[in-house]
């Protein structure tokens, strides 16, 4: 089973609505785009899907948000990877920041890889069920450990406030906060434009430059073509150099 696919493959030509497809009918999930994926649980659960009981559910966070969690997941990814004697390379940390192209890449390998291993179907997975078991884990892990906090609480009562500070919360004018409320939200607004803005340029980027190393690649071949002895010496060959 061929894990190491040339960018040439035509797993590479899958097209974004196929692979999301795929996804959300596989996993019974509703992404609507691919980089939605980018946490790596995902990844990890359709590994799940295709070698059952080799991926530590209960390790693979489906809420991660933050960068550190989502390579908690990848480490999981990694491990099974290792396990299966995978030689994949997963670029973590462009895959985390959510770029659209990279996560396309890394998602088509996924299906090329999954459809070598179960023909292209996935039979009686129960990936909801899968699921549920992984955060019901983490649920209890989160219920068996008492936070610090509480464990305070259990032995101190908590302070009422004093009349002084009582005063001065109520001496705060609501004006100021309506104000820095709604400065909040267009800061928000404003910076959320131009994420989108920056990662349609990196996808215009990313795309020029895969476009410019193939051509660069074809242009090379007809090169090292050309300098074989058996066409070197023809009259095309001699007439263009």
């Amino acid at each position: 089973m061929a894990t190491n696919i040339g960018m040439m493959d035509s797993a590479y030509f899958v097209g974004r609505s196929e692979i999301l497809a795929w996804i959300n009918s596989t996993l019974h999930l509703n992404l609507s785009k691919v980089e939605e994926a980018c946490s790596g649980a995902v990844h990890c659960q359709l590994m799940d899907a295709v070698h059952p009981g080799m991926v530590p559910m209960h390790k693979v966070n489906f809420d991660a948000k933050n960068e550190y969690e989502m390579i908690q997941n990848y480490k999981v990814l990694q491990d099974v990877f290792n396990k299966l004697k995978i030689t994949k390379h997963i670029e973590v940390s462009k895959l985390v920041k959510g770029r659209p192209l990279d996560n396309l890449e890394f998602m088509q390998w996924m299906k090329r890889y999954c459809d070598s291993v179960n023909g292209g179907g996935l039979h009686n997975y129960n990936a909801l069920e899968r699921r549920e078991a992984s955060k019901g884990g983490k649920e209890a892990g989160k219920k068996s450990a008492p936070s610090h906090s509480s464990t305070k609480g259990s032995t101190a009562a908590p302070k009422p406030p004093s009349s002084h500070a009582r005063r001065n919360s109520n001496d705060v004018p609501s004006s100021v906060n309506t104000t820095n409320q709604s400065a909040k939200t267009s800061s928000k607004s404003s910076t959320s434009v131009y994420d989108e803005q920056i990662t349609e340029l990196k996808l215009s980027v990313d795309s020029l430059e895969k476009e410019r190393d193939f051509y660069f690649a074809k242009l090379r071949d007809i090169e090292i073509l050309c300098q074989t002895p058996e066409i070197e010496d023809s009259p095309m060959v001699m007439h263009q150099w």
